[in-house]
């Protein structure tokens, strides 16, 4: 069983002491840390979820598309108390539910099961039609990805689809550290505006300029948020 916690919730300078008790992944760790920031932001002051909500049908949804290099998300899971920070030393053991990507049976507040590159994007698309098919409007459904992943033709579709669609509800976190093998004319967020998306590229270490762009109105349209960080090394 999960472990809860109970003590106060650490804050954003905790952040890296809960992420240096995770080790055994360093391959993945600028995965990790290109994602920190944003993931802060959000749970911090964006995403309406909480863990006594975490299975309330109002919930926000958050799927982490970017499954590897897990890190940073659960750190920002312990800081918010959906999981204890005494689950993390133990990452990427036999018997932890903290896995080298995360698992949605084993963790509260996970909505999805991540790691095949390209997945997260096409799921988030289906959860905004099944809340609308159960006439829930109200919760928002936000997906990080990684740059490299817009390579994948899953998220071409997806992409492509969301914007005639005009699903509104669906929100998606583009981590750009450079590391995609072909690119976009125009950058990254000119591929989601060709296809009827609101989009902006910020600075993904600026927290301001990130909730700027995450609570920005789109009516009738889907959002994407292009984070852009150092280059992965």
């Amino acid at each position: 069983m999960t472990k809860t916690a109970t003590t106060a919730a650490p804050g954003y300078p905790e952040l890296n002491r809960l992420l240096a008790l995770m080790t055994g992944d360093e391959k993945h760790g600028p995965a990790a840390t290109s994602t920190l920031d944003a993931l802060w932001v959000l749970y911090d002051r964006v995403l309406r979820v909480s863990p006594e909500s975490a299975d309330a049908a109002e919930r926000d949804r958050f799927l982490l598309s970017k499954g590897h290099g897990p890190m940073a998300y659960y750190a920002v899971l312990a800081a918010k108390k959906f999981l204890s920070e005494e689950l993390l030393p133990g990452f990427g053991s036999y018997d932890s539910p903290l896995g080298h990507h995360p698992d949605r049976t084993l963790l509260p507040g996970v909505e999805i099961g991540s790691g095949s590159l390209g997945h997260g994007l096409p799921l988030a698309v289906g959860s905004v039609l099944g809340l609308r098919a159960q006439g829930l409007t109200g919760p928002r459904v936000w997906v990080l990805i990684g740059d490299a992943e817009l390579d994948e033709g899953s998220n071409h579709e997806a992409i492509a689809f969301a914007g005639p669609a005009g699903l509104e509800q669906l929100h998606t976190l583009v981590i750009d550290n450079a590391s995609a093998s072909y690119g976009w004319p125009g950058g990254i967020a000119s591929r989601f505006e060709a296809a009827g998306w609101s989009a902006e590229t910020v600075d993904g270490r600026d927290h301001e300029a990130m909730y700027a762009a995450f609570t920005a109105p789109h009516a009738g349209r889907p959002r994407a948020v292009v984070a852009r960080v150092e280059p992965k090394s």
